[in-house]
């Protein structure tokens, strides 16, 4: 049990950190805002950007891998939905919770946590699984949203919504550009390179030091109910259904630690994010990624100890 706090306690310190500062009002509002904007917008690009240009894309990218982790996500976010609706919840706040248990937080928790695990080498496969993270879950939210929302109406806009979501997204675009760099084999200039790392090496301390304080300034608000399906959907059927399909599918040790652990962790910010765009659900969806980052530090370190 000491190795495994060892491993996971080192993060949420840093995350409780950011949230403590801003809680006492050390670390001002508007100083996390510029420091998240800083991360995801700059600093984790960059990062996402060396990986993908670096990988070897014949190697590391796999079908099996990415069926998954990803039956594992939609797996989530059905049951996130339909448990909604099981509750009551209107159809467009039933998409929103069930985004929830579809996009975890692989980058800002689950890299830091992976690679305190299991080594820097190991990380090949969460960035396999986070260069089509975003995509995937914008495709299958905001389709999902343009549908109950049109309601038998025309859909003619929708490739235009869902392009727009992705796109507009830089941890997207970082990936984007990662494959570019790749399939043409671009080398950067040395001292260009030099400054990449820089930003690189500043990216998930950063991240994590902000994300702390982005939790101080949700609320715990929301039916109860709806906040435990949320947690059990993203971390438990999410990694549970990923554990099943890789054993199935015979991924070897490293494939299966990148797809169960990615998916266990918490809700992502970008859960709430997409519950504003839509203005629904915005009080679940906070509340999920409040309580769910907490309950993550049991229930990733149960996960730790089912992996081989």
């Amino acid at each position: 049990m000491s190795a495994l706090l060892d491993v996971v306690l080192p993060v949420f310190l840093v995350m409780g950190a950011g949230y403590l500062a801003t809680w006492r009002g050390l670390f001002s509002a508007s100083g996390v805002q510029g420091l998240m904007s800083f991360t995801q917008s700059f600093a984790i690009p960059c990062l996402l950007f060396e990986a993908i240009a670096t990988m070897d894309l014949g190697a590391e990218f796999s079908w099996p891998l990415l069926l998954s982790f990803y039956s594992g996500a939609a797996s989530g976010f059905v049951i996130g939905l339909v448990g909604a609706r099981a509750f009551g919840r209107p159809w467009e706040d039933a998409v929103a919770i069930g985004f929830c248990g579809l996009f975890s937080n692989s980058v800002l928790l689950g890299l830091p946590i992976a690679e305190r695990a299991f080594g820097a080498d190991a990380l090949r496969f969460n960035y396999a699984i986070i260069a089509v993270h975003a995509p995937f879950c914008y495709l299958l939210g905001v389709s999902a949203m343009e549908l109950v929302r049109a309601r038998g109406e025309r859909l003619s806009g929708l490739p235009r919504r869902v392009s727009r979501a992705m796109f507009h997204n830089s941890l997207v675009i970082g990936i984007a550009l990662g494959f570019v760099a790749n399939l043409t084999g671009l080398e950067l200039p040395h001292v260009v390179s030099d400054a990449l790392d820089l930003m690189i090496r500043a990216a998930l301390p950063a991240a994590l030091f902000g994300l702390g304080g982005i939790l101080f300034q949700y609320r715990i608000e929301g039916e109860t109910r709806i906040i435990g399906l949320i947690c059990v959907a993203s971390l438990i059927v999410h990694p549970g259904i990923a554990w099943v399909t890789a054993q199935g599918l015979g991924l070897d040790v490293d494939q299966i630690r990148a797809s169960v652990l990615t998916g266990a962790m918490a809700p992502g910010v970008n859960t709430y994010i997409f519950a504003n765009m839509y203005g629904v659900a915005k009080r679940s969806a906070a509340s999920g990624v409040l309580i769910g980052t907490g309950v993550s530090i049991l229930s990733v370190s149960g996960w730790l100890q089912i992996l081989p």
